[in-house]
């Protein structure tokens, strides 16, 4: 899938905006969370194991979603306070492809700048502008970090499907750790003061 059959899928086109964080911070960055060279070839070893289970992964992760109501409450419509299955169904097209992307590693200007994208659209800056829905305008910031672990704990399972040592599954979940936390911190620049990030 790429830009052009997802909707609202902008990654490395002239609709993202450039990221406020140079390439030299970003990488002060990603030596901060241990981020190395080996995790981003562990990332890449995943890819293979995930593409063909990404919509079993957008099950689990969409399942504890919507078992829990406050974090469901943000696709629901102003309306009348109901989830907008249409807006669901889109946002989880892209975040299939985020998967992939996570996994690709291709940590550069571009995928950069589409983490500051993914960041505002959690914020009230560009949330449901991209799908031109009426639902709830904003994520507050804690339910970024919080959702850091589920994700990160139920991914291991599918990692272990395709028959790796339990040492190189745990490598390769250890990278995706790093990785979603470098991302989180990403998202969260929209939501922090000019000057303090």
């Amino acid at each position: 899938m790429t830009q052009t059959t997802i909707p609202g899928y902008t990654y490395g086109t002239a609709a993202v905006p450039r990221s406020p964080l140079t390439l030299e911070e970003f990488a002060l960055l990603k030596q901060t969370v241990l981020l190395t060279d080996e995790d981003l070839s562990y990332l890449r070893q995943s890819l293979p194991i995930l593409e063909d289970q990404v919509e079993a992964i957008l099950d689990v992760w969409y399942g504890f979603v919507g078992s829990h109501p406050h974090l469901l409450y943000y696709f629901t419509r102003t309306a009348d306070g109901q989830p907008d299955a249409d807006y669901l169904a889109a946002v989880r097209r892209r975040f299939g492809q985020w998967i992939l992307d996570t996994a690709r590693a291709q940590y550069d200007q571009q995928w950069l700048d589409y983490q500051y994208e993914i960041g505002l659209r959690h914020h009230r800056t560009k949330k449901t502008k991209t799908d031109g829905v009426a639902a709830v305008a904003h994520i507050p910031y804690r339910y970024l970090p919080a959702l850091l672990f589920p994700i990160v704990s139920t991914l291991k399972p599918f990692l272990a499907k395709k028959g790796h040592s339990p040492e190189e599954v745990e490598k390769m979940q250890q990278a995706w750790l790093k990785s979603v936390l470098l991302q989180v911190i990403l998202w969260s620049q929209p939501y922090v003061k000019d000057g303090d990030f």
